[in-house]
């Protein structure tokens, strides 16, 4: 299925916006028989600096004006006759408002006539300079184009499954296309449970109530002036999905109500995805476009080649990238197969044809929770119907030596051993990292049917990496960068060091020697039984699954250029256009 960068419904490109029309909106304007604006001699008002005759008026003045002056001597009394003044007067207010408004709509003024687009409403403060602190200097004092506002911000809410954050950015419209000067990022704070939205379930109203924290961080940060022109957006992800229907709906509705009554943004409107649980290859695609962006691959005039982005969250991951098809026998090029994972985009004045696919349920925590009912199963079928081994630990090769960990496993409706059965899962006496590798490839379903060749587990095709991406970057992030970059990797390592990172980790603490060196990793290691089953579903999942070689080298980021990386800057960069789904709230009545 075929996608665009401005997805659901697709508006127009995100670097225009409405032409301006200067147009009245009701037809011909009633004429005017005398100017309103222009001042009298009876309505002048004092002036202290003036001199003390200015307005002063004998027997020799005429209209206001000295016979003495420029205009002649005294014997041409007669120089203008009542109608000749009412003329000019006529005359002159009409060519003052035509100047006035010549002024205020001029393209070179800053931009005020972009800061009219769709309806009308003007993108208040929007014209100003570029020169705080925050953005780095001064940038520019003019939109590029006059035909958008110099400074724009836009809220992008995520909405995850284990916490919501807020990224709060700030654009200058001086180049061609918009440049990120400034984010601001800040999250939930982190309970028991989750702090997601899916983790409040059926209470709604508490769910959008707990976004209330990462709206106030908005409200400081965007200046007063420009608030009812930055809109707002909220994408859930894979725990909203999980959560069903019914409950997902109420969450979302409760969320637009809430940020619509309690806050100055416009939200985006429900058509255009506003607030939504976001589909999985628009996340990784967002992810994509906001990785390149900041690399500046995409949207500047080069043409270089862009980077795969690999992203694991916590109840999904998504894999996109560019794949190159070599030319084959006859002459002519091969090119990717038509399908769900094939997403066209147009970005920057180019057009890339992309490889996309998220697996829902292969997240983190969600192959965590795989992981351990593999372990429960394997026990289920070697003792049978005994219930006793439950309340015994159970031994699990992906918890490293000396360690344990309580763990709920959802075994489902209808199985023997219950919905869901509690145990406390403990390590083996010494590391085995190959036996979790292996389960953690179980987990994977490498032997699922595969309708169109080649696939990459459970059943999806997918381009072989190593021929139609052999030499590009990859880029790892969210998870990750979070579980990786702790325990002292480099920004850039192969899957083989990968792979030697999980052996000393699950050999115990015996083998933790190394980590003395690299500031809190011990502590991240005691205070993370996982570490060991992170690592190897990692590592199962990048060579395993992905089929990338052992020798790949892949890079590790949480941000670049100062920037987070994730899908959200990339969703939040249509939104520069009021086409993408919002009107300013808060009409000016100018005067």
């Amino acid at each position: 299925m075929s996608s665009s960068v401005d997805v659901h419904p697709r508006p127009a490109g995100i670097w225009s916006y409405f032409p301006f029309s200067s147009s009245s909106a009701g037809g011909t304007r009633n004429r005017r028989t005398s100017s309103v604006s222009l001042p009298t001699r009876n309505s002048i008002l004092e002036d202290p600096y003036e001199k003390p005759d200015r307005h002063t008026s004998n027997s020799s003045d005429i209209g206001g004006f000295d016979q003495e002056d420029s205009f002649g001597p005294k014997g041409a009394v007669a120089w203008m006759n009542h109608g000749q003044r009412a003329r000019y007067l006529k005359w002159g207010g009409l060519i003052t408002v035509l100047i006035i408004l010549f002024v205020y709509f001029s393209p070179g003024d800053g931009g005020r006539v972009g800061n009219i687009v769709g309806d009308h409403t003007p993108f208040k403060g929007g014209d100003s300079s570029s020169s705080t602190p925050a953005a780095g200097g001064a940038k520019c004092t003019k939109s590029h184009d006059g035909k958008k506002p110099l400074i724009q911000y836009a809220l992008m809410i995520d909405a995850g499954s284990t916490g919501s954050r807020i990224h709060v950015y700030r654009f200058n419209n001086c180049g061609s296309t918009p440049e990120l000067e400034d984010e601001i990022f800040e999250q939930t704070a982190k309970k028991e449970g989750g702090s997601g939205l899916s983790s409040y379930k059926e209470d709604a109203e508490g769910a959008a109530k707990s976004l209330d924290p990462l709206m106030e961080v908005a409200m400081k940060h965007v200046p007063d002036n420009i608030k009812s022109c930055t809109p707002v957006a909220v994408k859930a992800t894979a725990g909203l999905r999980k959560l069903g229907p019914v409950m997902s709906k109420n969450i979302l509705d409760a969320v637009r109500s809430r940020l619509e009554d309690a806050y100055p943004f416009p939200v985006v409107a429900e058509d255009k995805g506003g607030v939504e649980v976001m589909d999985g290859k628009d996340e990784g695609v967002y992810a994509w476009i906001t990785t390149n962006y900041l690399l500046g691959k995409i949207g500047g005039p080069d043409k270089t080649p862009s980077a795969a982005v690999f992203d694991l969250g916590g109840g999904s991951t998504q894999i996109v990238f560019e794949p190159t098809f070599k030319m084959a026998g006859g002459g002519m090029p091969e090119k990717l197969a038509d399908g769900d994972h094939k997403y066209e985009l147009d970005f920057g004045g180019r057009k890339f044809t992309l490889y996309q696919h998220s697996y829902l349920g292969y997240g983190l925590m969600a192959a965590r929770e795989n992981l351990h009912k593999v372990v429960i199963e394997a026990m289920y079928s070697e003792n049978g119907a005994d219930k006793s081994w439950l309340n015994a630990p159970v031994l699990n090769p992906c918890i490293a030596p000396g360690m344990s960990r309580d763990v709920t496993v959802e075994m489902g409706k209808g199985h023997a051993l219950g919905e869901s059965v509690k145990v406390k899962m403990t390590g083996p006496k010494e590391g085995a990292p190959a036996q979790c590798r292996a389960l953690a490839e179980k987990t994977l379903r490498k032997d699922a049917e595969c309708k169109l060749n080649p696939c990459a587990f459970n059943g999806v095709h997918q381009p072989s990496l190593d021929k139609t991406f052999a030499r590009e970057d990859v880029y790892l992030f969210s998870y990750f960068y979070d579980r990786t970059q702790p325990l002292g990797m480099p920004e850039s390592f192969t899957l083989r060091e990968l792979k030697d990172l999980a052996h000393r980790v699950c050999s115990g603490e015996s083998s933790w020697d190394v980590f003395h060196s690299v500031d809190g990793a011990i502590d991240e290691l005691k205070g993370r039984p996982e570490s060991c089953l992170d690592l190897n579903f990692m590592f199962a999942l990048l060579h395993t699954g992905y089929e990338m070689p052992m020798e790949r080298e892949v890079k590790i980021a949480k941000k670049i250029k100062g920037n987070e990386l994730g899908w959200c800057l990339g969703a939040s960069l249509p939104l520069l256009s009021q086409e993408s789904g919002w009107k300013c709230k808060i009409k000016e009545v100018t005067r």
